[in-house]
């Protein structure tokens, strides 16, 4: 009863769409209040039926109810309850259903937030907002509906399980991050095609809210993408947070472009220029959130974090395609209007600094781009896959990479308008000279290549950081008499949206020296029996025990390794797992083993354990070990990224008592 109840509540949704995309235009067209206010409750509707026949496939995850299949496809009675939650976005129709629910979240939000605003200038970011959600119901509706149920003659007493890669509590919050993110750009979106259809491409209103969206989605974005990279560390068992897999790269290609918008609106708003570039870039950020999206979804991409093969990629190819056309149409139309006398005066200008960032995060994106959209055209062209992995991605981007660490810091150093020779001399000479130093440090320590280039870059951000908050806690202490750790937190809160950008470029900062710790990496792969013991990288691990255990949903062998120096100090004791999960696949020679494996974690370095597989006749276990150091700041710097912008996202005081 419950699905039919989820299919009619989808079907309605996609009929109200219509209806209320109808009454939107009507209204516009003939300028009349009543079809607003209609087009206005259905729109309410739509989003609250979205919101309520998720709930109902979550009801019936969590009750295991066999009869739909995506129930059967990705729960077991033996499944924990909180994956039988996770499960609503493990598979393809689920996931889709997932997206409807947060862009309904989202419409409300915007809805009961924004309207206020102009009003022909917002009942057209609610088209665009229910058009959108009109593509999503058309593929729940007719493509992937994920209340179908089983065939009929069929019972299933028991469901396969959700796969155990997913079985973990970071994908729990993962995808609903990167979800809030991804589908968070639809909104700036929306204010950008309205904004060029009314023509308020300079209106302070819109450039507030479109950043306070933008910033807001890409605050998401940015946690999913680093949650996404701690899940891989933790669960996927190759030592590492970030493989350029295709999947990845379409959830850092809109951020990139996300961040490149959020930097050039800054001068949109400080200066009137780069008008037409923000356009471009923000919706390019849209259209990339699509692309990724039929990446993802229909089959072209081989990836560890993709769906099955479906019939979602022509509809998605369609989709990118009218925007596409929609988006160029509206730009060559308002041409005119983008035209500005204002111009960039000097190339030692904090503008021209900020403009050079933006192509740096372009090229970058690019350069994704043609990465992953090339084994595609490859395999067109000459009926072969070539397969672009890591080797290419690192080559292109680290430069390009270490390029922009360095404007990472010497971007608040710059003036507005022209930097004169005295104050370029004063602003960069003690961040150079810490440069010099690290340089100099990584040169003793035999240190060479892009990481001696990267510490030493890195060391000169940090330093102009750290100059632009001494230069004005000392300006606030002379000025107001307070005491230094007060001076600090004044300057942040009367300056937040400077302040909190330095938190978050700090954040970026710290994170590309845990990426350069990758390059010093070392691992070993070797067998061990109870009590035998091996020495690797200055450690000795010892094989203390080896024993199985039934669990309820899985089978573990838990191996115990003592790790020491190997002048026999105690570090500490690693528990690595093997597993076989029961209802992964109804034939049990065919269940697939999966490794759950440990780590020792300190800010120098991880030693990462990996129970690779058992030989249960000899007792003789299987294993690899990892030795990565930085990436803990990897983590760290992600978390001062978070917090500097949710500063920028923090209300003023006085805002709060309106």
């Amino acid at each position: 009863m419950i699905p039919i109840l989820g299919s009619i509540t989808l079907s309605t949704a996609l009929g109200l769409c219509l209806i209320s995309s109808f009454l939107l235009l009507i209204g516009l067209r003939y300028k009349e209040p009543k079809y607003f206010i209609s087009a206005h409750r259905t729109i309410n509707l739509i989003s609250i039926l979205n919101i309520f026949s998720t709930f109902l496939l979550l009801n019936e995850l969590i009750g295991s109810n066999f009869d739909v299949k995506y129930v059967a496809h990705y729960t077991s009675i033996e499944t924990p309850l909180i994956f039988k939650i996770t499960a609503l976005w493990a598979g393809q129709s689920g996931s889709l259903l997932f997206w409807l629910f947060i862009l309904s979240i989202y419409t409300l939000v915007v809805f009961y937030k924004e309207e206020k605003v102009i009003a022909t200038y917002f009942q057209w970011v609610l088209l665009v907002l229910t058009l959108v959600q009109s593509f999503f119901l058309i593929l729940l509706n007719f493509i992937e509906n994920p209340f179908e149920p089983i065939n009929v003659g069929f019972i299933v007493n028991n469901g396969n399980g959700l796969n155990p890669l997913l079985q973990n509590l970071t994908m729990a919050i993962h995808p609903p991050t990167l979800y809030l993110g991804y589908i968070g750009f639809t909104v700036p979106f929306a204010f950008a095609i309205a904004a060029l259809i009314t023509k308020q491409l300079d209106s302070i209103i819109w450039i507030k809210k479109i950043r306070l969206w933008t910033l807001t989605a890409w605050l998401f974005q940015s946690g999913g993408i680093i949650l996404g990279g701690w899940w891989a560390y933790q669960e996927l068992g190759w030592g590492g947070y970030w493989a350029w897999d295709p999947v990845e790269n379409a959830s850092f290609m809109p951020w990139l472009t996300a961040t490149a918008f959020l930097h050039s609106i800054y001068i949109q708003e400080k200066k009137g220029l780069l008008k037409l570039w923000n356009i471009i870039l923000i919706l390019t950020t849209f259209i990339l959130v699509i692309f990724g999206t039929f990446l993802t979804r229909s089959g072209v991409m081989s990836s560890v974090h993709s769906f099955a093969v479906s019939d979602l990629g022509p509809a998605f190819l369609i989709f990118i395609f009218i925007i596409f056309i929609a988006c160029f149409y509206l730009i060559w139309l308002r041409l005119p209007i983008f035209k500005s006398q204002k111009k960039i005066k000097s190339i030692s200008s904090r503008e021209s600094g900020i403009l050079l960032n933006n192509v740096i995060f372009v090229v970058i994106c690019f350069s994704v781009f043609w990465g992953t959209i090339f084994p595609v055209l490859s395999e067109a062209v000459r009926g072969s896959k070539i397969t672009v992995g890591p080797p290419f991605y690192n080559q292109v981007n680290i430069p390009i990479g270490l390029i922009l660490l360095f404007f990472t810091g010497a971007g608040p150093l710059l003036v507005w308008g022209h930097t004169s020779k005295k104050a370029f001399f004063n602003n960069f000479r003690m961040p150079i000279i810490v440069m010099i130093f690290f340089f100099l440090l990584c040169f003793i320590k035999e240190i060479r290549g892009a990481a001696m280039v990267s510490f030493s870059l890195a060391g000169f951000s940090v330093a102009a950081i750290t100059k632009e908050f001494w230069r004005g806690i000392i300006s606030r202490k002379s000025q107001y008499n307070e005491s230094m750790l007060r001076a600090f937190f004044s300057l942040i809160s009367k300056n937040r949206n400077r302040y909190g950008g330095h938190i978050v470029h700090l954040g970026i900062i710290i994170m590309f020296v845990g990426f350069t710790g990758h390059a010093f990496d070392s691992e070993i792969e070797f067998s061990l029996k109870n009590r035998e013991s091996i020495d690797f990288n200055g450690y000795r691990f010892e094989l203390a025990s080896l024993s199985p255990e039934e669990r309820p949903n899985h089978f573990a062998w838990i191996a115990e390794i003592i790790v020491t120096k190997t002048d026999k100090t105690f570090i500490t004791t690693l528990y690595p797992e093997k597993r076989v999960y029961f209802h992964r696949h109804p034939n049990p020679d065919k269940r697939q083993p999966h490794s759950e494996l440990d780590i020792y974690s300190t800010i120098r370095k991880d030693i990462y354990s990996i129970f690779s597989g058992i030989d249960g006749e000899n007792q003789t276990a299987f294993f690899k070990i990892m030795i990565n150091p930085l990436v803990r700041l990897v983590w760290y710097g992600g978390y001062i990224l978070i917090i500097g912008t949710l500063i920028i996202l923090l209300p003023n005081k006085e805002k709060l008592w309106i």
